[in-house]
């Protein structure tokens, strides 16, 4: 039969019952999520504990009439703040696409009469009917279907047309392709399979970046720390016998001093160049911090079609009766293409390939459009798998439009799901007819339909299938009669085809830069475990005898993925559980995926990535969106994102290690006697030269050489380990030993050793920032900016004592040249001292060790 029918009921809701349920259930929309006044979003993201340790710098130094510091900091305060709120309300904007990709209208039969309503005004019940080209608009059970298939890629991922009959569901948001059905609405708006999706997207919150958790944690440690140390400078100078005022002023300074309140701006700053850097490669950040986040990823989990495959179906092999075998290479539906034998050499279609390509061709209601201005590749017209084929037969060498003018179609029997297979009828060029019969082997290659040894052939279709490709055989028969096409029998076998979404050409490449960059890529899909182990041998993540997760086997627990690449029948909902079993073991994932049941999945990950040529709900739920639709640019910004992360890294050992200084030098100066070793001006002029400029440019030092050869850091990692709170101390420590000894040493040759002390230790830290640059390759870029700043900030610390203005402001005494040039030569060893540490050793770069 060509079509299936649900046991008869009334015709469709009277007006009135309608209207009446449409009151009581409310619209078939996608509900939004509540929305959060400005002022409750803006408080939530001014609780950050490094937000309030910047807003009480800045009262601070407010109170201390640092105004330029001030307007700093309020400014980064602002921009935080405000990139917070615009990630809060992204959401709203998943959802809002959702909504945009539901059915706009509906044809209804209500009181006996066929309307067409808008699908917003669908209620349970509501008798719909649906053509070719229509987006199913609410859940419906079918009644009628009439060789119904209907395109479900963007809520499951599958991107074969999949056959719905009477009795069946067909799901709110999926497209019909080919034939019509009737069906009655059975869930509206949010309990549609779209609007489960959506609930999921507005209760799926992403998790704090790595980053900003380790930066929270900085926030509280220095905050403690620096207040702690300051009341021992405060009690330490009032038992020396110095003003409470003073040294309250003193002590609150070297607060300031002491924490690295530009650190914000330096992140934002290095974030922000990240992020054009990405745009240049096609990668565009959907916010900042998912930069660095992608520097911090372990695990990659890949939906399959459409991003590790080409998400177009092809023939990838053929196989004729005579046992030749091809292997067909080509993109999507584009006909251009190349035949190669089993070996890989390249082919020629001989006549037994033609004959094959020809059948396939004929017994084919599909179609190729060309490309065009609005489209600009070859799209299919009619059921994909169908199109496929006709590509095929083009790579072949037939012409189409020729082929089937010259074999005019007779007759045909639809392809149906009980058996499997289609049969089409047609006059030959020479007189006669020819039946083809294409559909499943086991349907296609079984007597009294064929004729003739298919043992062969069909376990020939067995080992294929095996590669995850959907195999179709194919026979004909040459008849002197047009016969019956439902009772033909006696034809013989001509081939096989071998359909698939092929994987990208890139794909492996891929695969094999994350390993070796310590990132673990898995496939998570919901085709059939063979499809997806077959897809996961071809990219390099799966061996014969590895396991393959199945979702409707349950077991996605923590301790059921650990470990495991292959993931299959996997449902949207239980993306959710793999991503979160994952991040329960400690796993910064990165989700990609490019249809509408990838969205909530792209929200729970710590970074979600969409490609460019996917649906708009999930570019909307996704944190990085690549225009390329190429994996391959993950890769690169993985390796930007690490690029940003050790120049956060570099300035925190620059600025905290100038903080440690200043901190040891108050403290110890006064048993050297050296009573107050620096006034508050001159400790804020010095934060104010050193956190500033020179800061802000180490955030764009270059890519460290073999940045993605190294794994990545461990998401429980502080920021300031592996090394870096020892380098920090050191540093700090042997620059305060450097400031203790000039100024002991300017003390007993009666110089103004207070000046002294200020100019060497703005300078030191100068000499640190120049220190602690990336390590160069030959020939790459260098960072100009950075030297250019520190050149600047050395000029302006040297005004300091030689500009009787700023001299009356700061409190320093006039140096010589003499002093000046002591001061600069002594002021070098802190920097020269780092910088041979870190490349001394038989060559080898010890610098990683302080990354």
């Amino acid at each position: 039969m060509a079509s299936s029918t649900a046991p008869a009921v009334a015709r469709g809701l009277t007006t009135q019952a309608a209207a009446a349920r449409l009151r009581a259930e409310g619209p078939n929309t996608v509900a939004a999520p509540a929305r959060r006044h400005l002022a409750t979003r803006i408080a939530h993201q001014l609780g950050d504990p490094l937000v309030a340790l910047l807003i009480a710098a800045a009262v601070v130094t407010t109170a201390l009439g640092d105004h330029p510091d001030t307007v700093v900091i309020a400014l980064v305060v602002v921009v935080n703040t405000a990139i917070g709120v615009f990630q809060e309300v992204r959401a709203d904007r998943a959802i809002a696409a959702l909504d945009r990709m539901a059915a706009p209208t509906a044809r209804v039969e209500r009181d006996g009469r066929h309307l067409v309503i808008p699908a917003a005004e669908l209620v349970r019940d509501d008798l719909v009917h649906l053509e070719p080209g229509d987006v199913v608009p609410a859940d419906l059970r079918l009644r009628e279907a009439y060789r119904l298939q209907l395109e479900e890629a963007a809520l499951t991922g599958e991107s074969v047309p999949v056959t719905r009959q009477a009795d069946a569901e067909a799901y709110a948001g999926t497209v019909v392709v080919t034939g019509r059905a009737t069906g009655t609405v059975v869930r509206t708006g949010p309990a549609s399979a779209l609007g489960r999706i959506a609930a999921l997207v507005a209760t799926t919150r992403p998790a704090p970046t790595p980053l900003q958790r380790r930066l929270a944690r900085l926030g509280r440690v220095l905050g403690l720390a620096a207040v702690v140390l300051s009341a021992a400078v405060f009690a330490v100078g009032v038992a020396g016998g110095r003003s409470v005022v003073e040294m309250a002023v003193t002590a609150v300074s070297l607060v300031v001093a002491a924490v690295p309140e530009s650190l914000p701006a330096v992140v934002t700053l290095a974030l922000a160049l990240g992020a054009r850097r990405m745009a240049a490669i096609r990668a565009i950040p959907r916010r900042l911090h998912a930069v660095e986040t992608l520097g911090s990823v372990t695990v990659v989990a890949s939906d399959k079609t459409g991003t590790l495959t080409e998400g177009r179906m092809t023939v990838q092999r053929a196989l004729t009766a005579d046992g030749t075998g091809y292997r067909v290479r080509g993109t999507g539906y584009d006909p251009g293409g190349e035949l190669r034998d089993d070996v890989g050499e390249p082919a020629k279609p001989g006549p037994a390939l033609r004959d094959l390509a020809r059948a396939v061709l004929l017994c084919n209601d599909a179609a190729l459009a060309a490309p065009t201005e609005d489209h600009p590749r070859w799209t299919p017209i009619g059921d994909p798998l169908e199109a496929a084929l006709v590509a095929f037969a083009q790579r072949c060498g037939l012409e189409p439009a020729a082929e089937r003018a010259a074999w005019p179609r007779l007759a045909e029997l639809p392809f149906e799901q009980e058996t499997r297979r289609m049969v089409t009828v047609h006059r030959r060029p020479g007189g006669g007819f020819l039946v083809v019969c294409k559909g499943a082997p086991e349907s296609v290659l079984a007597a009294p339909l064929v004729d003739g040894v298919t043992s062969e052939m069909l376990a020939g279709a067995h080992r294929v299938a095996a590669d995850g490709l959907r195999v179709l055989a194919v026979a004909t028969g040459i008849l002197d009669t047009a016969p019956d096409p439902a009772r033909v029998t006696g034809l013989r076998p001509v081939g096989l085809v071998a359909v698939g979404d092929p994987v990208r050409s890139s794909a492996p490449e891929i695969a094999a830069a994350f390993a070796q960059a310590g990132i673990r890529l898995v496939l998570i899909t919901g085709d059939h475990p063979a499809t997806a182990a077959a897809i996961g041998g071809q990219l390099g993540i799966w061996r014969g005898g590895d396991g393959v997760v199945r979702g409707d086997d349950g077991g996605l627990t923590r301790h059921g993925v650990d470990g495991q690449r292959i993931f299959a029948r996997i449902q949207p909902e239980q993306k959710l559980d793999i991503i979160a079993a994952l991040q329960a073991g400690g796993h910064v994932v990165a989700m990609t995926g490019d249809g509408v049941n990838d969205a909530p999945a792209l929200r729970r990950a710590d970074i979600g990535v969409a490609m460019g040529g996917g649906t708009e709900v999930a570019r909307q739920a996704a944190d990085l969106v690549l225009v390329d639709d190429n994996l391959g640019t993950v890769g690169a910004a993985v390796a930007e994102g690490r690029r940003v992360y050790d120049n956060i890294r570099r300035f925190l050992r620059y600025a905290l290690a100038g903080g440690v200084a200043e901190i040891l030098v108050m403290l110890t100066g006064p048993f050297l006697g050296l009573a107050v070793p620096l006034l508050p001006a001159q400790i804020l002029w010095i934060n104010l030269l050193t956190h500033g400029v020179p800061g802000v440019a180490l955030g764009a030092e270059p890519a460290e050489p073999g940045i993605m050869r190294r794994p990545p850091r461990s998401p429980q990692e502080s920021v300031l380990g592996a090394g870096l709170l020892r380098g920090v101390l050191l540093a700090g420590a042997l620059l305060a030993a450097v400031v203790l000894g000039a100024g002991v040493a300017a003390h007993a040759l009666d110089r103004p050793w207070q000046s002294i002390v200020f100019v060497v230790l703005g300078l030191g830290q100068l000499g640190i920032a120049l220190a602690v640059r990336a390590p160069r390759r030959p020939g790459g870029p260098g960072n100009r900016a950075l030297v250019a700043a520190v050149a600047l900030s050395a000029l302006l610390q040297l005004a300091g004592v030689l500009l009787p203005p700023l001299r009356e402001l700061l409190g320093t005494g006039a140096l010589s040249a003499t002093d000046l040039v002591a001061c600069a030569v002594v002021a070098t060893v802190p920097g020269l001292a780092i910088r041979l540490t870190a490349t001394g050793g038989k060559g080898k770069d010890r610098w990683l060790k302080w990354r």
